[in-house]
């Protein structure tokens, strides 16, 4: 990795503004899943026993600028100081008098976290006073949130140019390593399976993708705007129906890299007049008034085999509406696939990740990116905000 790690700077006894994404999942103030905090634990872990005085950073969920109490920071407080075993202290906003003066007060090992930081309209809207706020909280810049570096916002981008050196913490650093193996040498065969609702949406990924893979899964609603261009009849499922001409581009871009696109074989359908009636079809034909809701099982034999003979894979959307157990199957046995196989396995997309979640096979992964977006336009090679901002080797 060509960016300084938290490993590389001598941190003893410095201020250290640490920016972690820490959006959890929240209902009547209670976490429903602490994932991304635990993903930061082994950062914050570091940066304390190197006897640093630890301010951290959030957003959480979109307060819209606004202060609005059901999306305060606390319930984190609470959560981070269970599983590190330590005292939180909580500040009352990311900026302003008393949270400096909290700051400043910081012994060596203690930690600080700020309250949301969209609580403030100037954090999304990137403003230069507001990041050397927060830069005057610290002497050194540590980004673990790769969740947001996509986002040129104040605590992710503005404050590197007024807090020096910018450095990555752990989780960055495990990101870069896993999402840079897929984006630069894979090993092969390197299969990608790619789902989810729209074409438009992977067309950068696709792209960036055509010299690498060598095959191509495609399933969820966005395999029904390819078979559409193709004239394969898709009943009434979910197209795009401006993307046709893109679909039929990227199907020749395929051809012309030598990379064998592979989209159903046949699906789990329902009667659109009827949603309860649930039925198989013969092959990868939908009939009128019928609607794709998963992939069937000649195609979830088909991808199971191809992902088994895989040496890369990268899985980015699922299979089908696997939120509803009648339409989960196919993005089930794929995941589970996936978990099985011997090739590296990198996952990213939230709707991949929770249904990993909900399988049980999150352990069966090399890695789960904790960004949606972030490893999105990563792997689409599109240059992060959060990742140029960090300090050169």
């Amino acid at each position: 990795m060509d960016k300084m790690t938290i490993r590389d700077f001598p941190l003893k006894d410095r201020r250290v503004f640490l920016r972690v994404d820490f959006n959890v999942p929240l209902k009547e103030g209670t976490i429903k899943d602490d994932r991304r905090i635990r993903e930061s634990l082994p950062t914050i872990d570091f940066l304390i026993e190197q006897g640093v005085k630890l301010i951290i950073a959030s957003h959480l969920g979109r307060p819209g600028g606004k202060v609005i109490e059901e999306m305060s920071l606390e319930p984190v407080s609470t959560r981070l100081a269970q599983l590190t075993g330590k005292k939180v202290k909580m500040a009352p906003d990311c900026i302003g008098e008393e949270t400096r003066r909290m700051a400043m007060s910081l012994a060596p090992g203690d930690m600080l976290l700020l309250e949301n930081l969209r609580f403030h309209p100037e954090e999304e809207k990137n403003d230069p006073g507001f990041s050397k706020e927060l830069a005057c909280l610290a002497d050194v810049y540590v980004n673990d949130a790769f969740g947001a570096a996509h986002r040129a916002h104040a605590s992710v981008e503005g404050i590197g140019k007024f807090l020096k050196p910018c450095l990555a913490g752990f989780l960055m650093e495990k990101e870069l390593k896993y999402l840079s193996e897929i984006t630069g040498n894979p090993k092969h065969p390197f299969v990608t399976i790619l789902g989810g609702a729209k074409v438009s949406d992977k067309i950068k990924l696709i792209n960036n993708l055509l010299r690498k893979v060598d095959k191509l899964l495609i399933g969820g609603a966005m395999a029904y705007t390819f078979m559409k261009a193709q004239g394969i009849p898709v009943g009434n499922s979910l197209t795009e129906e401006d993307r046709l001409e893109l679909a039929n581009s990227i199907l020749e871009k395929c051809r012309e890299h030598n990379i064998q696109m592979i989209l159903p074989l046949d699906h789990i359908v329902v009667d659109d007049r009827d949603g309860e009636k649930v039925m198989e079809t013969l092959d990868e034909n939908i009939g009128e008034g019928r609607k794709g809701m998963d992939i069937g099982p000649k195609t979830i034999s088909t991808f199971e085999q191809q992902i088994a003979d895989a040496e890369t894979i990268f899985w980015n959307g699922p299979m089908g509406v696997f939120e509803n157990d009648l339409f989960s199957e196919g993005t089930r046995k794929v995941a589970l696939a996936i978990a099985a196989s011997k090739g590296l396995s990198v996952v990213g997309g939230g709707d991949s990740a929770a249904a990993l979640k909900k399988f049980g096979l999150e352990e069966g992964i090399d890695h789960i990116s904790t960004g949606g977006g972030a490893s999105l336009e990563f792997v689409s090679g599109i240059p992060l905000p959060g990742i140029l901002v960090l300090t050169d080797k």
